[in-house]
This record gives C-alpha cells, sequence and structure tokens, in this order.
C-alpha cells in the first residue's frame, strides 16, 4: 500500500471494532507485534528511548526517535502510529521528518515536566502539526494525548474543554492515559465528538469491557518493553547466580525468520 492508503486504512481502523495497539519500540519488537495479528503499529516513546539509552520525559533528541521509527516502518507492512512526545523543540520538522519515514498517525502530548501545558499554546502547537501534515499531502491521524487524569485536577470537564479546542485546533481522536473508571470513561466517550483512546493495564477494565464503553482505540504504552526488560533482568539475575538459563523464548530461528523479510 502507498502511504496515503495506509493512512486512509489507519484512519478506518478507529470506526470500529476496537482497535488495540500492542506498542512496539524497534523493529523486532513491531515486527512480532504484527506477527501476533496487530492491525497497525503504535510506538512507545518510553520503550524507544530506552532501547537507545536514554530516559524517557524529553531526553532523547528527534534525530535518534526519528530513525527508530523509520526502522519500524520498514520491519512491517501494516499501518505505523509514533508517539512523538511533545513534538520535540520544532513540531513542524518532527511531523515532516516522520512523514518522510512513512508514519501515517502520531501522539502528541499536553504536558512536559510534570505539568499541562496552556491549552492556547497546545492548541497552536497542534495547528502547526496539522498544517505540517496537509502540506506533505499525508492524512496523517493526530492523536492528541491529553494528561489530565496524569497532572491535573482529573476531572472529565477539564478533559472535554482541552480536548474541544485540540480538535478545533486539527486533532483527530483523544487519548487519556491515566483514566481507569468505567464511569468516567463512559463520559468521556459520550462528552467528545472524536475516538477515544485509553491504556489498558492493571486496574482498567478488559479490552472488551472498553469496547463495550465505546473507547475506539486501547494501547499498552511501556507496558510489553517493560515486560521485556523484565525477562532480561531475570534472566541475566538466574545466569549469574547459575539458576539456570532463559525459557520461554522465541527461539533463533523463528525470530531471524520474521526479520528476514520484513512486513512479509
Amino acid at each position: 500500500m502507498s502511504q496515503q492508503d495506509k493512512a486512509k486504512a489507519f484512519r478506518d481502523l478507529h470506526t470500529g471494532p476496537v482497535l488495540v495497539l500492542p506498542n512496539a519500540w524497534d523493529a523486532a519488537s513491531a515486527r512480532l507485534v504484527e506477527h501476533a495479528g496487530a492491525a497497525a503499529v503504535a510506538t512507545t516513546s518510553a520503550g524507544v528511548s530506552w532501547s537507545l539509552g536514554a530516559a524517557d520525559g524529553g531526553h532523547l533528541d528527534r534525530e535518534p526517535a526519528v530513525r527508530a521509527v523509520e526502522r519500524v516502518v520498514r520491519a512491517v507492512s501494516v499501518p505505523v502510529t509514533a508517539d512523538v512526545e511533545g513534538g520535540f523543540d520544532d513540531p513542524a520538522r518532527t511531523v515532516r521528518e516522520v512523514l518522510a519515514a512513512g508514519v501515517v498517525g502520531i501522539n502528541i502530548e499536553d504536558s512536559a515536566a510534570g505539568r499541562l501545558l496552556d491549552v492556547t499554546d497546545h492548541a497552536a502547537r497542534l495547528r502547526v502539526v496539522r498544517q505540517a501534515a496537509d502540506d506533505a499531502g499525508v492524512d496523517l491521524f493526530v492523536n492528541a494525548r491529553i494528561d489530565v487524569y496524569l497532572f491535573g485536577d482529573r476531572t472529565v470537564d477539564t478533559v472535554l474543554r482541552r480536548a474541544e479546542a485540540f480538535l478545533a485546533a486539527g486533532a483527530d481522536g483523544v487519548f487519556v492515559p491515566g483514566v481507569t473508571d468505567p464511569d468516567t470513561i463512559a463520559a468521556l466517550v459520550g462528552g467528545l465528538d472524536a475516538p477515544l483512546n485509553v491504556m489498558a493495564g492493571p486496574g482498567a477494565p478488559s479490552i472488551a469491557e472498553l469496547a463495550a464503553l465505546g473507547v475506539a482505540r486501547v494501547s499498552v504504552g511501556q507496558a510489553i518493553a517493560e515486560a521485556a526488560y523484565g525477562v532480561a533482568l531475570e534472566a541475566a539475575r538466574r545466569v549469574l547466580a547459575d539458576e539456570g538459563y532463559p525459557s520461554g523464548a522465541v527461539d533463533y530461528g523463528r525470530m531471524n525468520a520474521l526479520l528476514t523479510t520484513p512486513g512479509a
């Protein structure tokens, strides 16, 4: 498919049934996610940062982040949406570069250093993002991450006020991490004129329950990367303590075959 065909396919995935995105962080994890049956691949900024030796939260520069996304796109045949944190220091340039890498969607967040950004300022940033995508001729799906339940007053009204401004500025969807209460999720679905993305995990409803509440998109953030690194830590500990060797792994031949023909 062409990039524009992938952009349309990715947008259509938000119209139901629920789009489930097990987040990846490098080419190998992306290929495994695709092989597992995912209709699209989403990156996690935390996982990408960790895999490149940087902490999450604005510690990775644009260039290595874009190169990582480019490798993910090359590894799979399904649409890819990239977590670009806050857009780095130049959101328009970031959009141009990730589009050149082949992505068809982005997540962009409305917080920095543990605080919410001014609504007007972030809406202006989103207009810049939308214009850059339009200029490139790609129908980029812009998922506006709203961090009210991480760094704000944790109220539906505040999320909806911010969402209204961000959607008017050109966002296509709304991502609200940190919300797990079913009644709150239902209120957000009912109050938004856009697809809602929530993060699944401990304490959250099941994916089937989220779908029944009207959630359009479910992701897991850095959870799979954390699990993978947890396996690496425990395997290393066991080897060093002479307690055994890693088990349950994807074997060499299978992993090598998956990456011999990326995207096949």
